[in-house]
Order: structure tokens, then sequence, then C-alpha cells
């Protein structure tokens, strides 16, 4: 299965849910992230699973700009098809710079903008 990534903005997180099935006990939670696509905003919605996800996705806050690594699946039911966007790791955008894979850049301050009384007088091109 493909591995996709998308960078965004958290706009919302919708309540978690848990239940049982024959398998045990489950949980789950939907959220939504904001991001560019060209020239407009898009928002995709997303899914985690476990309870482990679900608080991952508890440490942030709608607002927060978050990389998420995802994989994508569809299903038949009933002649219709779903599709689910399932993320297995949120990150805060911008983590691997934080983190040293990036270099420092120094903080170098802007020199003034030209002004007219920068220019030498016979050098006009007039």
């Amino acid at each position: 299965m493909a591995n996709f990534e998308l960078e965004g903005t958290l706009s919302s997180k919708l309540a978690p849910q848990t239940g049982r099935s024959a398998r045990g006990e489950w949980a789950k939670q939907e959220f939504t992230v904001e991001f560019q696509d060209g020239n407009f905003p898009s928002t995709a919605v997303f899914s985690v699973w476990g309870q482990d996800k679900v608080s991952d996705l508890a440490k942030y806050n709608v607002g927060d700009r978050v990389k998420v690594s995802f994989g994508i699946s569809s299903r038949e039911y009933n002649g219709r098809w779903y599709t689910d966007l399932r993320a297995w790791r949120i990150a805060p955008q911008g983590q691997q710079a934080a983190q040293g894979y990036a270099p420092a850049v120094p903080d170098i301050p802007s020199a003034p903008a030209p002004s007219a009384s920068d220019i030498p007088a016979d050098d006009l091109p007039f």
C-alpha cells in the first residue's frame, strides 16, 4: 500500500468513538486538515484507529500546523464505494527542521531600501 503525506492546519477534531467488536475494544477519531491546493484551500478528513493513535491526536489543538502520514483504502458496500484516509502518524509541521535535519539560518539584518538621494545625479538614464 502506498503511503502519502499532507501538510496543513488542523481545522477540526470530531468526538472520539469507542466500541466493542468480536475482536475486542476499539477506538476511532476523525479530524480534518485544511491545506492549499493550488490557489484554493481544500479540506480532507482523516481517521485514526486505536487508543494510542487517539491519544496522539489529543496532543494537537485546532489551528496547529501538522504533517499527516496516511494510507488510502476504498471498499464497496451495497453497490457504493467508500474511501478512507487512515492516518498512521501525525507530527508538528516542520518537525524535521526542529530535529536538526536543516541547517540553522543566521539572523542577518536586511539592508534599507535605496532612496532617490542614493543615486548619483550624473547616473540618471535620461
